[in-house]
């Protein structure tokens, strides 16, 4: 059964809107008729292209917040016993947003139909990602979906919280920059020009700084519009430039060496590659897959590369501690604490350890940057103070002396 998206007229002539479950768009209409509802549009949700494409419903993503309550709640529901068409049917009687429920109508149809909820998630890879979608099959194949399940939800879970936190660290600074700019920016387009004015009728020669001020002052006033036309195409052109593939993995490469930002993107990376593939060995897939599926969601792709070698080499019959030191670039605390794992048989506790750690120790970094941020932004609005403040006093000073 496929899912059916309406809008539809009540008998008090007003707009309903939902998602019908139905075997053909006319089932879909008649059954909206037997509600005592008069069909306006009945379209369906998920329709192949000729290409194996999806329609708009599967380029729309549920959010990280969104999907991690869709897991929990199936996971729960699971795990109390209800079938798997039946969590899924629940599940979206309690969503509210129209389009990630007719997405899980849609799931639930073809588990309905026979596919299993692995292959079902595939109808929507935007929204369930390969390492969704694998540990899905791995608890499916082993017969302990419900504690896999879980398992994702805690995962997802982690993954929202830790990126969470560092927007939330990030607002303040962010903001605060914006607020400086805005304030300079104001100073010297409307209230500097009103003030200098009055040192220009003198006639007095104006001291270095006055003049440079005034200089400025008349070179954003002009020239504002041109200095956002050229921001906003210099960002375009950095993300073009980015999306060649051989610009960005120079960029990447050259990402990791670089003293501050590179401890950053390590430790980011390795944090996500930790979890991710402790999640996935824990659920039952093989090593060399998990390592496959772990390294897609590292964002740097000189890294990524990098780990691609580390698959071949753990395929041949190396350790992935030997793999993973000959892809460089990882700390030496997750090396060591990979290969104790692998020694003791507990890879999955050890990889659930150094990637809480990974993702502490990237918290206290980013929280000590916004740290510091916080008052060099207070002293460089102080300076700029100062500079207009004298800007504005020398000529005065120098008027006064002359007068004496």
């Amino acid at each position: 059964m496929a899912a059916f998206e309406f809008v539809a007229l009540d008998a008090r002539g007003r707009r309903q809107k939902g998602v019908r479950e139905a075997d053909s768009r006319r089932q879909a209409r008649q059954t909206l008729r037997d509600e005592g509802l008069t069909p306006l549009s009945v379209d369906q949700t998920v329709d192949r292209q000729a290409g194996g494409g999806f329609s708009w419903l599967a380029t729309r993503r549920l959010t990280l917040l969104e999907l991690a309550l869709f897991t929990r709640q199936l996971a729960t529901l699971i795990a109390a016993g209800l079938p798997v068409e039946e969590a899924l049917n629940t599940v979206a009687k309690q969503t509210e947003k129209r389009s990630a429920r007719a997405m899980i109508v849609t799931v639930r149809g073809r588990v309905r139909e026979g596919h299993a909820l692995a292959a079902a998630f595939g109808e929507f890879p935007a929204t369930f990602p390969d390492l969704y979608r694998s540990t899905i099959a791995a608890g499916e194949q082993s017969g302990h979906l419900a504690a896999v399940l879980e398992n994702l939800a805690d995962y997802v879970e982690g993954r929202f919280q830790s990126r969470r936190s560092v927007e939330m660290a990030l607002l303040y600074p962010a903001l605060l920059l914006g607020f400086a700019l805005l304030i300079v920016g104001a100073l010297l387009i409307y209230v500097v020009p009103d003030i200098t004015r009055v040192f220009e009728d003198t006639g007095e020669a104006l001291p270095f700084l006055t003049r440079a001020m005034i200089a400025a002052s008349e070179f954003l006033r002009e020239w504002l519009w041109l200095i956002a036309i050229a921001a906003a195409l210099a960002v375009l052109g950095v993300k073009r430039l980015l999306a060649q593939p051989r610009a960005r993995l120079g960029w990447d490469r050259r990402k990791l060496g670089m003293p501050l930002i590179g401890r950053i993107a390590r430790g980011g990376a390795t944090a996500r590659y930790a979890s991710t593939l402790s999640i996935l060995t824990s659920s039952g897939v093989p090593l060399v897959d998990a390592m496959r599926i772990a390294g897609e969601v590292v964002a740097n792709h000189w890294l990524k590369a990098r780990l691609e070698g580390a698959v071949t080499r753990v395929s041949e019959g190396a350790s992935l501690s030997a793999a993973l030191e000959s892809a460089g670039h990882f700390p030496p605390m997750f090396l060591h604490m990979v290969a104790s794992g692998e020694s003791s048989g507990e890879l999955d506790a050890m990889l659930r350890k150094v990637a809480d750690y990974q993702q502490e120790e990237l918290a206290r970094v980013v929280t000590t940057l916004v740290r510091l941020f916080e008052p060099l932004m207070m002293l460089f609005m102080g300076v700029v103070v100062i500079i207009i403040v004298l800007a504005i006093m020398l000529p005065i000073l120098t008027m006064n002396q002359l007068v004496a």
